[in-house]
C-alpha cells in the first residue's frame, strides 16, 4: 500500500537532530538506529582489479579481510555498533552468484564478530542499478533488471537486512539537463520520470524485503544531485543551480518511503535531510570523512542530521596505518563518538554540538546552507504541502530560491556575485512553467529527446 506524506514528522528545528527519529528501526542484532545513538556506516571496495572467474579468489580473500579488520577494530574502539555496506560492483551483478557468495562473506563475519566480540551489526546490501547497460535502458524487464533483482534477492535469502540502491530512472535526461543549467529538463528527469522509476522499482524491492523478513532502506539521488555538487565543485555550474537541484531531489527519494522503505536512507542521498523531517525515519549521512570518495562543501553541515555516518566508499589498499578500510572505521567511530558524547550531556548539549555543525558550513555555499535545519523545514514543508510530485519539485525550487536570497541579502551565505544572476534566471524558469502535471509532461515530451529513453518504461 502506497504511503502518504502529506505533514512533517518533525515540524520544528529545534526537534532535527542527529542520532534521533521519531520511527527509530531496530535491527536483528539490537543495533537501534535513530534510537539516541549515531552508528558508523563504512563502506569499502576493491583496488583496481579486473573481476572475472579467474580473480574471483582474490576478490574473496579481499573482502574476507576487509570484514574481519573492520570488526575487529571497531570492536577494539568498543563501537556500540557498527553498519556495513556492500556495493556492488557491475561485474558482480552481472554475475549475481558473485555478489550473493560476497554478501554472504561479509554477513558471516558480521556474525561471527558479534559471537566473539559482542559487537552488533547490520549489513546494507546495494546492487549498482545496471539498468542502463543497453541504450536505451530498459527499465522495467529484460535481463540486466532481472539479474539486478535475483541479487536483491539472494543477499536477502543470506541474511543481507537493509536493502538499498542508488537507481538512475530519469539519468537519460537528467545529465544533459544538469551541464546545461536546464530547470524544467531537471524537474522533468527527477520529478515526472524518476518518482515514476521509483515507485515501480520500490514496490518491486518490497515484494523482496516481505518475502525474506527484511527491510526496505531507501534511495538516493546519488546520480542527480551528487552529480550537480561535483559539476559545482569544478565549477562548470553554479552552486545556487546544484542547490536547487539537492532540494528537488527529495521528492523522487521520498517515493522509496511511499512504497514501504523505512531507513536509514543510503548515505549518499544528501537529501536525507528532508526525508527525514518528512518521513521521521533515520538516516545516514557521509561528509567530511568521505572525502576519499568526493570532495565537497558541507562536510560538517552533513552530519547535523545523521542516524549513521559514513565514509561513501574507500578502496581496500595500503595506507601507513593499515588498510584503508580499517583506517577509515576509525574515523568514523571517533567522529561518532563526539556527537554521541555531546548528545549524552543532554538536550542543550546536543543542539548545541548539532548548532556548531551547522554554523561551520552554512553560511560558506548554497548548498550547505540549504541542509541547515531551519531550510530543512521549510523545503520539506513545501513538499509535503504539493498536491503531485511535479508541483512538490517546483515547490522545493521555489522555496529554495526565496530561501537564498533571503540568505544572500542578509548575509547569512556567501553567494558568489557571479552567481546571483542565477537567482533571478530560475525564478524566471520556474515562472514559465505550466501548473498542471499533464500539461508539464505534455510540453517536455515534446522537447526532450525520446531516443534517449522509452517513454512506456516510465508510463509516459
Amino acid at each position: 500500500m502506497k504511503k502518504t506524506f502529506d505533514r512533517l514528522a518533525i515540524n520544528k528545528a529545534d526537534d532535527l537532530l542527529y542520532g534521533r527519529a521519531p520511527h527509530p528501526l531496530v535491527t536483528r542484532q539490537g543495533l537501534t538506529i535513530g534510537g539516541g545513538v549515531v552508528y558508523p556506516e563504512i563502506n569499502f571496495t576493491l583496488p583496481a582489479l579486473t573481476i572475472n572467474a579467474e580473480t574471483m579468489p582474490t576478490v574473496r580473500t579481499h573482502y574476507r579481510e576487509i570484514i574481519a579488520e573492520v570488526t575487529q577494530r571497531a570492536a577494539e574502539l568498543e563501537a556500540p555498533g557498527l553498519v556495513v555496506e556492500f556495493e556492488t560492483l557491475p561485474a558482480m551483478t552481472e554475475e549475481p552468484a558473485w555478489a550473493i557468495e560476497i554478501a554472504d562473506i561479509l554477513q558471516t563475519g558480521i556474525e561471527q564478530a558479534h559471537q566473539t566480540h559482542g559487537l552488533k551489526s547490520v549489513l546494507r546490501m546495494t546492487p549498482n542499478d545496471m539498468r542502463d547497460i543497453v541504450r536505451p535502458p530498459m527499465m522495467r524487464g529484460g535481463e540486466h533488471f532481472e539479474r539486478m533483482l535475483a541479487t536483491f534477492e539472494g543477499a536477502a535469502a543470506r541474511g543481507a537486512e537493509l536493502l538499498s540502491i542508488e537507481s538512475i530512472g530519469g539519468k537519460e535526461i537528467c545529465d544533459e539537463a544538469l551541464t546545461m543549467c536546464d530547470l524544467p529538463g531537471v524537474l522533468f528527469a527527477l520529478c515526472v520520470m524518476g518518482v515514476r522509476d521509483m515507485r515501480f522499482l520500490w514496490t518491486e524491492l518490497q515484494g523482496i524485503a516481505d518475502r525474506h523478513g527484511v527491510i526496505c532502506a531507501g534511495d538516493t539521488a546519488c546520480g542527480f544531485g551528487n552529480t550537480a555538487m561535483v559539476l559545482a565543485e569544478r565549477s562548470y555550474i553554479p552552486r545556487v543551480f546544484a542547490a536547487v537541484v539537492r532540494a528537488v531531489s527529495a521528492v523522487r527519494s521520498l517515493a522509496a518511503y511511499e512504497c514501504g522503505a523505512v531507513g536509514p536512507g543510503k548515505d549518499c542521498g544528501y537529501e536525507n535531510v528532508y526525508l527525514k523531517a518528512i518521513t521521521g525515519y533515520p538516516m545516514a549521512m557521509e561528509g567530511k570523512t568521505a572525502a576519499c570518495a568526493h570532495l565537497s562543501r558541507v562536510g560538517n553541515v552533513a552530519a547535523a542530521l545523521c542516524d549513521t555516518w559514513s565514509n561513501e566508499s574507500v578502496q581496500h589498499i595500503k595506507l601507513l596505518a593499515g588498510m584503508a578500510p580499517t583506517c577509515y572505521v576509525e574515523q568514523l567511530i571517533y567522529d561518532c563518538r563526539l556527537m554521541n558524547t555531546a548528545a549524552a550531556d543532554g538536550p542543550a548539549a546536543h543542539r548545541q554540538f548539532r548548532d556548531w555543525l551547522v554554523r561551520s558550513d552554512a553560511a560558506l555555499d548554497p548548498q550547505a546552507y540549504i541542509l541547515a535545519p531551519d531550510a530543512v523545514i521549510a523545503i520539506a514543508q513545501s513538499i509535503v504541502e504539493a498536491p503531485n510530485a511535479y508541483q512538490a519539485g517546483t515547490a522545493a525550487a521555489a522555496t529554495t530560491l526565496r530561501l537564498l536570497r533571503e540568505a544572500q541579502a542578509n548575509g547569512q551565505v556567501a553567494i558568489p556575485e557571479r552567481e546571483l544572476s542565477w537567482l533571478d534566471t530560475l525564478d524566471e524558469a520556474l515562472a514559465d512553467l505550466p501548473t498542471a502535471e499533464d500539461a508539464f509532461i505534455e510540453r517536455m515530451l515534446g522537447e526532450v529527446d525520446q531516443s534517449k529513453f522509452t517513454p512506456a518504461d516510465y508510463g509516459l
